[in-house]
């Protein structure tokens, strides 16, 4: 090669890396002002549009609630700190609403006071759907300081910055634990609230902060309080998938489908000689989109200056034994079932009256036949069989 022919070429390379530069550097820009754009549109309120912080949205029922905020047209952001939540679940939320604007996620743990104010400080938020918490009883007796922290402590956080930043609607995620073991069922919203274990103890007590503050204020509150939480999106996008560090102490639902694929041997049932129809443990056993309609109806009849208080269930309970019996037939596999001692905290028999939801917010459970819930939760367990990973 002589030299004018190697002088060409590397003419010719230079010539090819500025245009690689310009090029890299345009998609930078690009990149940064559509990255501007989005923020933009978080950080300021725009007419017409309901911008909605989701604590725990990577959980399983947060996860549930960002994708039907989503889909009737409300912005939202999803804080989660991923120590329960999934980030697969966000990934998901994020393939369906690609759009500018629409959705974001940020990493980050309640617990950390100034960066919860950060957060509130650089997004223009109009209301607040508080799910993130630590929810399993068995872990609460075990590690209760663990959820007076998370779910007590950090909910103060979540309501100190919404005070300082002026977000004036909350959703609480609440639970029928603050009730403990009522003498009289069906339990009502006035039924005296005697929590028997550190999670609903946990529960009452950021209730009780968020009613007292409402008392000085004009914030718009509604505080859910909902039974057991089954089966899954019924398009099949979104679904429950515990850390299996977690699955002694997660849902029934979940152990029933960890059985019937045979990740664990059998199913363990804790207590057989309650007071209830067949010696075990009697609930009310909510559908998550039934959960999720409630809370989109309770954001749309906030009201300042207003307190709702209400449960979120069927009406009627069923045993642990007929749970069980409708995973079977659901899953078609004769899940083998191991009796054993009563758990700490647990208690024989709940089931609410959710008669006040409905002549107040409109709202009444659909999904009320356990086999077809727990039908579609299985479909979404087998065809993920690795959660979110596989």
């Amino acid at each position: 090669m002589d030299f004018m022919e190697t002088k060409r070429r590397t003419n010719l390379t230079r010539q090819l890396l500025v245009v690689a530069g310009v090029t890299a550097l345009l998609i930078l820009i690009i990149n940064w002002s559509n990255s501007t754009t989005t923020s933009l549109k978080f950080s300021q309120h725009e007419p017409g549009v309901t911008h909605v912080l989701v604590t725990g949205g990577a959980g399983y029922i947060g996860s549930h609630a960002a994708l039907r905020l989503l889909k009737d047209s409300y912005r939202v952001t999803i804080v989660d700190n991923l120590s329960r939540g999934n980030l697969g679940a966000v990934k998901v939320l994020q393939s369906l609403y690609p759009e500018p604007g629409r959705l974001q996620f940020i990493y980050a743990d309640l617990g950390d006071a100034s960066v919860v104010d950060k957060i509130f400080k650089e997004n223009a938020f109009d209301a607040v759907m508080h799910f993130a918490a630590v929810a399993y009883v068995g872990e609460s007796t075990a590690e209760p300081l663990r959820y007076y922290h998370n779910i007590t402590s950090n909910t103060l956080v979540v309501v100190k910055a919404m005070a300082a930043h002026g977000v004036k609607t909350l959703i609480y995620s609440s639970t029928c634990a603050t009730y403990g073991e009522p003498e009289k069922m069906p339990i009502t919203e006035v039924t005296p609230q005697v929590p028997i274990n550190p999670y609903g103890k946990a529960k009452k007590m950021a209730e009780d902060m968020i009613l007292d503050y409402s008392k000085t204020s004009d914030m718009a509150v509604m505080i859910l309080r909902y039974f057991n939480v089954i089966g899954s999106d019924p398009e099949g996008r979104l679904g429950e998938a515990p850390r299996p560090e977690l699955r002694e102490q997660g849902r029934i639902s979940g152990a029933c489908f960890d059985a019937a694929r045979g990740i664990i041997p059998g199913l363990k049932i804790r207590g057989t000689d309650y007071n209830t129809v067949d010696g075990t443990c009697v609930r009310d056993y909510i559908d998550v989109t039934d959960l999720i309609d409630a809370h989109v109806k309770a954001l749309a009849h906030a009201k300042p200056n207003k307190v709702g208080i209400y449960n979120v269930g069927t009406g009627k309970g069923s045993s642990v034994n007929e749970f069980v019996a409708a995973c079977k037939r659901a899953t078609g596999v004769n899940i083998k079932v191991e009796y054993l001692s009563r758990r700490p905290g647990d208690y024989a028999e709940v089931y609410s009256d959710p008669s006040k939801i409905l002549n107040e917010l409109g709202w009444k459970a659909k999904y009320t036949n356990l086999e077809e819930s727990l039908a579609t939760a299985w479909r979404w367990q087998k065809e993920h069989r690795n959660g979110y990973n596989s």
